[in-house]
């Protein structure tokens, strides 16, 4: 029976950290996850992709890193992972850039963040990024909406639970 397939051992379990995102309940429109698991078959980061637009693409991608993760490994200036994947989701192989970088102080909850804010070749892209006090690097990523403060008032930790896979 070729339905059947074994588990491979690079399928993560879920992540052992918790996730900072927007509760999936508090989002109107579609709502995907992806685990990206490395060789031992631990978790190297989660991303929660949004979809706004009725199935023609996601209008967010926010992705939660942990410390060691390749997805990380990107150069002062080079596209982070989460933007390449909201690209490719929209099937845009247009070469986009970053353009400049700016660090801001956001409030979320009790805790100041440093947020820092790229810009790109494709000025429809808003990107931000902080790195949690766990070491985890958040990056929101959104198409043709800007990324207000109003969205750090809704990213709440999920938990790891919600990401099992079995």
């Amino acid at each position: 029976m070729s339905f059947l397939r074994r588990r491979s051992a690079a399928t993560p379990t879920g992540p052992d950290f918790d996730v900072l995102a927007m509760d999936p309940g508090d989002w109107p429109g579609n709502l995907g996850a992806g685990l990206l698991p490395a060789p031992d078959g631990s978790c190297q980061g989660v991303f929660l992709r949004y979809d706004l637009f009725g199935g023609r693409g996601p209008a967010m991608i926010i992705g939660n890193l942990p410390e060691g993760s390749p997805a990380r490994e990107t150069g002062e200036d080079e596209v982070p992972f989460e933007v390449v994947q909201l690209l490719e989701a929209l099937e845009n192989d247009e070469p986009v850039r970053v353009t400049g970088t700016e660090d801001t102080p956001v409030m979320h909850e009790d805790n100041l963040l440093i947020v820092r804010r790229l810009t790109f070749s494709e000025s429809r892209i808003s990107c931000a990024q902080f790195d949690r006090s766990d070491g985890v690097l958040v990056t929101i990523a959104s198409w043709d909406r800007p990324i207000t403060d109003d969205l750090y008032r809704l990213l709440k930790p999920l938990p790891a639970e919600m990401f099992q896979t079995g």
